[in-house]
């Protein structure tokens, strides 16, 4: 086991890191997709991989659990165990790589196909390919070795097991998993992590569904991945309610991103207090604010054009009635002008 690393049993068993899904129909970025997708010919080409240890550092660190996470300097190497399972019905010959991504605005981006990056041109993955029977699980070892002259900064990749969808003769799809790699290279310590979580408001959307929304920004030196829960309480009649998912994706550096948190539209207007929490990882805020939902915006908005249709046909009229005086004003003075003088 590389040194920096615990044993897999220190940890908590991890889930499949992301479903099997044809190519042409990977998640969007910050999406959660399906569990299963099946290959054309109703035949799944499953395969599920795992991480099985993580820095021992980053013991309280929940992301480290699910990707590949960690800070280092230049000229380190850095091993990580993964196990690959076949998870379909027939034997499937596995592929290992590793692929760039990015983020932006737009949350974590897988790049396409095989597409290197910087940070996928450091890793290896040993056996790079591996036959395996239905249900039959291998270990795996991604192996990172950053050059000595990797200048400092966070730089993104995917750790992909890869299978073709096959009837038996004809490749119908392509099906792949993978870990993500959030890898930062400096020669001091790990940057911050940190973001600010902004005032939060009720309302109700135009089908009546109350929400409370809020503004997160990043304000650290590493992308987030932010997700926590929503609760009410001091409602009406001392009501209470949640938690609720709050899901706000993956956050870039000096990102900012709106969470909004859908709620039960029976709930009464309020008012309450609401209490967000919010984690990424080891990093964790929480805000809380008086809240109320009002009436749809629907209705709002349709008595505010009711007011602006009236104030408008007032104006509209003011405007006809001072044309009209003017009017019979200037003929007036043609009229008097055109008379000769007595």
């Amino acid at each position: 086991m590389a040194a920096g690393s615990v044993p897999p049993a220190a940890y908590r068993p991890l889930a499949l890191a992301e479903p099997t899904l044809p190519e042409a129909d990977m998640p969007a970025a910050g999406s959660r997709p399906p569990s299963v997708t099946p290959s054309p010919d109703a035949l799944p080409a499953g395969v599920g991989i795992r991480l099985l240890d993580a820095p021992a550092n980053r013991r309280d660190d929940t992301r480290a659990y699910k990707y590949i996470v960690d800070h280092v300097k230049p000229a380190t190497t850095i091993k990580r165990r993964v196990a690959v399972r076949n998870s379909s019905e027939l034997h499937r010959k596995v592929t290992l790589y590793a692929a760039g991504a990015s983020v932006s605005d737009n949350g974590f981006e897988f790049a396409p196909e095989r597409t290197e990056n910087e940070l996928s041109s450091w890793i290896a993955v040993s056996p790079n390919e591996e036959a395996l029977a239905p249900d039959e699980e291998v270990e795996a070892l991604v192996t990172i070795t950053v050059p000595s002259a990797a200048e400092a900064g966070e730089r993104y990749a995917v750790v992909w097991a890869e299978v073709p969808g096959t009837d038996g003769s004809n490749v119908r799809s392509v099906g792949r998993v993978g870990i993500r790699v959030y890898l930062s290279v400096g020669p001091g310590g790990e940057p911050p992590s940190s973001f600010d979580v902004g005032p939060l408001t009720g309302g109700r959307d135009a089908e009546g569904t109350p929400f409370v929304i809020t503004e997160v920004r990043n304000t650290g030196r590493r992308a987030l991945d932010l997700a926590g829960e929503l609760r009410l309480s001091d409602g009406p009649g001392g009501l209470a309610a949640g938690p609720v998912k709050a899901e706000a994706g993956t956050l870039p550096l000096d990102g900012r991103t709106t969470v909004r948190v859908l709620l039960d539209r029976r709930l009464p207007d309020g008012p309450w207090t609401a209490t967000l929490a919010l984690a990424s990882g080891w990093t964790k805020r929480t805000a809380t604010g008086a809240v109320t939902f009002g009436p749809a915006p629907a209705a709002a908005s349709s008595a505010d054009h009711s007011r602006q249709v009236l104030t408008g046909g007032l104006v509209a009229s003011g405007l006809v009635l001072t044309f009209l005086v003017v009017y019979v004003y200037r003929r007036r003075l043609r009229i008097q002008e055109s008379v000769p003088a007595a």
